[in-house]
């Protein structure tokens, strides 16, 4: 329906313009055909008239007109002589109306009805001698309805002809938009790696390509994050369910009840993990507010023994949920692979707040220090399994993390200023 919606827009668009453009040209055409038949009857008038006046002289001190036996000629040119008419014959309707132009003493033309009267002065020693002509218009107004209609048959035709191919051109067009619309949807669900590759953009169709394939590889980027998602779960909870599922197997076996300590803390864990996925998937949604980081960071740390050193007011601008999510994985890999102790400590720099969680454990390895984000991968004894969620969550709340190789567990996080 839209798509109709469009097609009829256009063509009706179309068609009022050539509409406009032939009605100008008709009314130009028209007023330029009037003037080039005046321009000819008048043209006709003064042959005539010239004609006539050739033939006039004088004989014994009296005008006279040399005949020349055309009596049509008569019935369209008349001769006057010092107002007299010494030759012709003028209609009856006409006498007065060619004796006022005779008497005028001057060159000039007149419309009466369907005719055009011109007079023309002739200049004879003695005498006041006039030559008045008539030319018909007939002929020229026929010329003129004549080159109107056939005008405005064209340009209707014309207008036909713009609307039909415009109709024909936006539908071709608008087919080849449906139809690489069409493959574009069943690739995004089907074959998200293709593309349609139409190279550097010539014309619109191939700027939609290229927009295209755009939004293929959003697509694409979607389903390989919600893939990568689906890891970081299965990584975050596998571990501690095989604890519980170890622990519970075990006492089955021995008949020795669980130690409840051992069973809370795997319980914890997995509830720390949920949490920082819940908290993973709120980061967008809660972007943009702000919170007190050392508040946010006594809630990762807990009971648990970590040394903080904060100046006194820090504010960033993420929630304080985000942020606790982000801090308690880390600490939590700083707990689990330190030899001492753990300390996290936070610093203005700029517009930014750097806080660093470190550990006296054995750090990262330098070549594995670009991937230790990335699900499955593990660098020195264990990087913890926290760390491809804290990516997530760092990425949708505008916050930068990344870990240093520098001889001991070093996580720097980047929270943007309140």
């Amino acid at each position: 329906m839209a798509v109709t919606g469009f097609r009829r827009k256009v063509v009706a668009l179309t068609v009022l313009i050539a509409t406009a453009v032939v009605a100008i040209l008709v009314v130009v055409s028209h007023v330029l055909l009037s003037r080039v038949t005046d321009t000819d009857a008048h043209d006709l008038a003064r042959t005539r008239a010239e004609a006539v006046a050739a033939n006039v002289s004088t004989v014994g001190g009296r005008v006279v007109l040399t005949e020349n036996a055309s009596e049509a000629l008569d019935e369209v040119a008349w001769v006057y002589a010092d107002g007299r008419l010494i030759d012709g014959n003028v209609p009856a309707g006409m006498g007065e109306r060619v004796q006022a132009l005779a008497g005028a003493g001057r060159s000039q033309t007149a419309a009466v009805g369907k005719y055009l009267l011109y007079a023309q002065e002739v200049p004879v020693d003695g005498h006041h001698v006039t030559v008045v002509v008539r030319v018909d218009l007939t002929p020229y107004e026929t010329s003129e309805r004549r080159s109107l209609t056939l005008s405005l048959f064209l340009g209707g035709l014309t207008v036909l002809l713009a609307g039909g191919v415009a109709h024909l051109v936006v539908r071709r067009a608008l087919r080849v938009v449906h139809e690489m619309a069409t493959l574009a949807d069943e690739w995004g669900h089907h074959q998200p790696g293709r593309r349609f590759n139409l190279g550097t953009p010539r014309d619109e169709f191939g700027e939609l390509g290229q927009t295209l394939d755009r939004l293929l590889e959003r697509v694409d980027n979607a389903l390989a994050d919600e893939r990568r998602l689906t890891d970081e779960i299965a990584h975050e909870l596998r571990t501690p369910l095989t604890v519980l599922r170890g622990e519970a197997q075990l006492a089955q076996m021995s008949g020795v009840p669980v130690e409840p300590a051992a069973l809370l803390s795997e319980v914890d864990r997995l509830n720390a993990a949920v949490t920082t996925i819940l908290g993973a998937a709120r980061a967008r949604t809660e972007a943009g507010t702000r919170c007190d980081l050392r508040s946010a960071t006594r809630r990762a740390i807990a009971d648990r023994a970590v040394e903080i050193t904060f100046p006194p007011k820090v504010e960033v601008a993420v929630a304080a949920d985000v942020a606790v999510s982000l801090l308690a994985p880390l600490l939590d890999n700083g707990l689990r692979h330190a030899r001492s102790c753990v300390w996290i400590t936070a610093r203005i720099q700029g517009e930014a707040i750097v806080v660093d969680v470190l550990d006296d454990g054995p750090g990262f390895d330098p070549a594995e220090v670009d991937r230790v984000f990335e699900a499955g991968v593990t660098g020195g004894d264990g990087c913890g399994l926290g760390l491809p969620v804290v990516r997530r969550i760092a990425a949708s709340a505008g916050v930068e993390v990344r870990a240093i190789a520098d001889g001991r567990g070093h996580v720097e996080v980047r929270f943007p200023a309140a």
